[in-house]
């Protein structure tokens, strides 16, 4: 399989990715219960506008607007027989924003949760979530995906057969945790365990990390255990813009483009090969981080402290802190993907 993200690590040496889709969506007008991915038909403008504002940006990797894209989140929006169409469009728009750029910038297939549960929590079965996978990835390749891009897992049974998908559909993969339950998946996998997930698998994985969880403290003590546990490993961390707070019956983040430039640089020191943002990374957070990235002089690693005295307490109960912390809004946006 042919890995674009190991022929551009190798020439730029750390790659930038995108950040928030959801929120950004929702700032275009997207509707709190619809689907992102009817838009890749409906408004794909809005879509070109998404990825570009992004390229822009910097990004050297941007994901498909395709998170909720099987057919057990269709389903929901009775979309479910559109799966290969609403995929193939959605890595099309990504493509021909892409292919205008002046340099290389990869389409990364953005592949989320079925939201079912599998054997034996559950009625879904490995080799169902397996068929459903492969049929997103499907569409996603046949729009020009270069690699899979598995996201925002819990489990490491659905992670693991979406690698499988990927591999049977003939794409390189990646795969990402959110680690917002006590410093664990809310299935229970730690991050120091993130590594052997794709073990016995004809193709290993590509890069696997961290997105989404709670906030950026966070996200990066776990890229301290992922980088310690295999620091040859190609890391991956994509963390939220800040804490996700509730105003009213909307959520805000908190992080400034100044604390996300500090993200990247602590992000940089701790081993990651691949940084971007997730909810709440608007395009002039990612234009920061871009800056920040190209600037940045190698420091020490960092140490947990380091990292909460420049970017602010924990708000998850790790092995780092027996201090508890509320992840709630963290899994509750981490569900609609922003």
């Amino acid at each position: 399989m042919t890995n674009p993200i190991d022929a551009l690590l190798a020439e730029k040496g750390i790659l930038l990715a995108d950040g928030a889709t959801g929120t950004n969506l929702f700032g275009m007008g997207l509707a709190s219960g619809e689907a992102p991915e009817l838009w890749n038909e409906t408004a794909p403008e809005k879509i070109v506008a998404l990825h570009q504002n992004f390229v822009d940006a910097g990004a050297d990797i941007i994901l498909t607007n395709s998170f909720g894209g099987t057919r057990h989140r269709l389903k929901l929006h009775h979309a479910q027989d559109r799966v290969f169409e609403l995929n193939k469009k959605a890595a099309e728009i990504a493509h021909s924003v892409a292919d205008k750029a002046g340099r290389k910038v990869i389409v990364a297939g953005s592949i989320g949760p079925t939201g079912e549960l599998l054997e034996p929590l559950g009625a879904l079965t490995y080799d169902q979530a397996v068929e459903a996978f492969r049929e997103q990835i499907e569409g996603l390749k046949a729009g020009g995906a270069e690699i899979a891009w598995i996201e925002t897992m819990s489990a490491p049974g659905e992670a693991r057969a979406a690698a499988q998908a990927a591999i049977e559909a003939g794409l390189p993969y990646t795969y990402t945790f959110s680690f917002d339950t006590a410093g664990r998946s809310m299935m229970g996998l730690a991050p120091k365990d993130v590594h052997g997930v794709a073990d016995g698998l004809t193709e290993p994985a590509v890069a696997v990390g961290a997105n989404c969880g709670v906030g950026a403290a966070d996200i990066l003590a776990s890229l301290l255990d992922m980088t310690e546990a295999r620091p040859d490993a190609t890391i991956i961390v994509k963390g939220n813009c800040g804490i996700p707070e509730f105003r009213g019956t909307e959520i805000h983040y908190s992080g400034t483009p100044e604390l996300m430039s500090d993200y990247v640089r602590l992000a940089v020191d701790a081993g990651a090969k691949i940084i971007g943002g997730c909810c709440g990374t608007s395009f002039q957070h990612l234009a920061a981080m871009r800056k920040s990235l190209d600037e940045h002089t190698p420091a020490s690693r960092p140490t947990v402290e380091t990292i909460t005295t420049r970017i602010g307490p924990l708000r998850n109960k790790t092995a780092h802190e027996s201090g508890s912390g509320d992840a709630g809004e963290g899994r509750r946006e981490r569900r609609r993907r922003a």
